[in-house]
């Protein structure tokens, strides 16, 4: 995920409490050392920090598989995202459990992305890519 934050212009990287450590000596060989590059920093309370977002003017976009989900399409052309001043926050989950009830709770939107073969989902380094991509900073 860090390399594609990276890749993709991401602002910075935000790590829940639970969240395995970016520093661990194999995370650093996977992210090809581009965990040194983007700004990250572990938040210390979880779903809680979310009302921070809020307070910092953040969209919080959650990327969950739910039936009041809206197409990452869709998300990436709205308002929320295309205008000049906009700041979003995309929360990703682990792979297999995904986010807990409480933080899809928090969020401001459920997004989805769109998949096709029967294939319900990405793993979280995929996922983090093709959102990334989606709502990246228009020049």
């Amino acid at each position: 995920m860090f390399r594609s934050a990276a890749g993709l212009g991401v602002d910075a990287v935000l790590v829940t409490p639970r969240c395995a450590d970016p520093l661990y000596r194999r995370s650093v060989r996977v992210s090809m050392g581009t965990v040194f590059q983007v700004p990250w920093t572990r938040l210390t309370i979880w779903p809680g920090a979310i009302d921070r977002l809020h307070d910092a003017g953040y969209i919080v976009a959650a990327l969950a598989l739910s039936e009041d989900s809206v197409s990452l399409d869709d998300f990436a052309a709205s308002p929320a995202v295309t205008a000049p001043d906009s700041k979003i926050a995309l929360v990703l989950g682990t792979e297999g459990e995904g986010l807990a009830r409480a933080t899809v709770d928090a969020a401001d939107v459920v997004v989805r992305i769109p998949m096709a073969g029967g294939v319900y989902s990405l793993n979280l380094a995929a996922a983090s890519a093709v959102a990334f991509w989606a709502t990246r900073a228009r020049a």
